[in-house]
């Protein structure tokens, strides 16, 4: 199998264009979302969903081919990434870090800009409080991006982590953080 690189044309300057990523194995979503001035605007969602008939190791090859097209499609200037929280389960925190590590890959292939942020940061920026319940975050999510309706689950984290990085004081004044 050969690797597929691409090269991502980005424009720099003006209009951030932030990717937001909630890793997962059966479940992948990503959101995007630009910011012009002060005004955060939509520009696409959705969750990767890999065939779980296959192996493990064909989830994440269906992950990296769908975050490829996601970066064709969407040429986004900068990546955020929910942090890892410590689950119970060993085996799910594992499969979790896999894919997150797939997701780390494909951007700093593409030369991206990586920042992450812990999941109580995701909630007190977008919902007010980091203990916000997921049906609280995707509801202010619709509210902050004018949807019609309100995400799925996934891909409203995406978009709150998204959110969050165009909010950042240290991005707004042009520093990244790389997990």
């Amino acid at each position: 199998m050969a690797i597929r690189m691409i090269a991502v044309t980005r424009v720099t300057g003006v209009v951030p264009v932030v990717l937001g990523l909630d890793p997962g194995s059966r479940h992948f979503g990503w959101g995007v979302v630009r910011r012009v001035g002060t005004k955060f605007t939509h520009v696409a969602h959705g969750i990767i969903h890999p065939s779980l008939t296959g192996t493990f190791a064909e989830r994440l090859i269906a992950i990296e081919l769908g975050l490829l097209e996601v970066l064709e499609l969407h040429a986004p200037t900068h990546v955020s990434i929910e942090g890892i929280f410590f689950a119970k389960d060993a085996q799910a925190a594992a499969k979790l870090g896999h894919a997150r590590g797939v997701a780390l890959l494909v951007c700093a292939r593409a030369g991206l800009p990586i920042a992450e942020y812990p999941p109580a940061r995701v909630k007190q920026t977008v919902a007010g409080g980091g203990r916000a319940a997921k049906g609280q975050v995707a509801q202010m999510v619709r509210v902050i991006l004018g949807l019609r309706a309100v995400p799925t689950a996934d891909a409203a984290d995406a978009l709150a982590v998204a959110l969050t990085h165009l909010a950042d004081a240290r991005f707004a004044g042009g520093a990244s953080r790389r997990p």
